[in-house]
C-alpha cells in the first residue's frame, strides 16, 4: 500500500479522512444512518427506540448535525401533532457501502479475534 489518506506532514483534519471522521465520527451518527439505510424513513422516537440507549438531547444533536452536513433528510410535516421523519440524502446514502465495508471488516476481524 504505497497511497496514504493522511500524509505525512499533513494534518488529519486537512485529509479527506480526516473530513469523513469529521461527518460520521462518534458514538451515534454511524448508527443512525445505518438504521436509517435499513428502514428508509424513521420518525424520531422509532430511532430513540431502535438505538436504545440514546438520550433524546443527543439524538436531537446527532441528528441536526447529520442534516446540516447533507447527510439526512428531516421533512415536516404541517399537522397536528407535528409528524418529522427522516431519511438518508444521496449524499448519505454514498456513505452507506463504507459503513457496510466496516462491518464485514468487524465480522471477519471479530471471527479471527476468537480464534487466537
Amino acid at each position: 500500500m504505497d497511497e496514504t489518506c493522511v500524509p505525512s506532514g499533513v494534518g488529519l483534519k486537512e485529509t479527506g479522512f480526516g473530513y469523513t471522521l469529521s461527518l460520521i465520527g462518534g458514538k451515534y451518527k454511524m448508527i443512525i444512518m445505518y438504521l436509517l439505510a435499513e428502514n428508509k424513513v424513521l420518525r424520531h422516537n422509532e430511532l430513540k427506540r431502535s438505538i436504545g440507549t440514546i438520550p433524546f438531547k443527543t439524538l436531537s444533536i446527532m441528528l441536526k448535525e447529520l442534516e446540516a452536513d447533507n447527510l439526512i433528510i428531516r421533512t415536516e410535516y404541517p399537522q397536528v401533532p407535528p409528524k418529522v421523519e427522516y431519511s438518508l440524502s444521496a449524499r448519505g446514502l454514498s456513505l452507506i457501502p463504507i459503513l457496510n465495508m466496516m462491518c464485514e471488516w468487524g465480522e471477519k476481524n471479530s471471527l479471527q479475534a476468537q480464534d487466537n
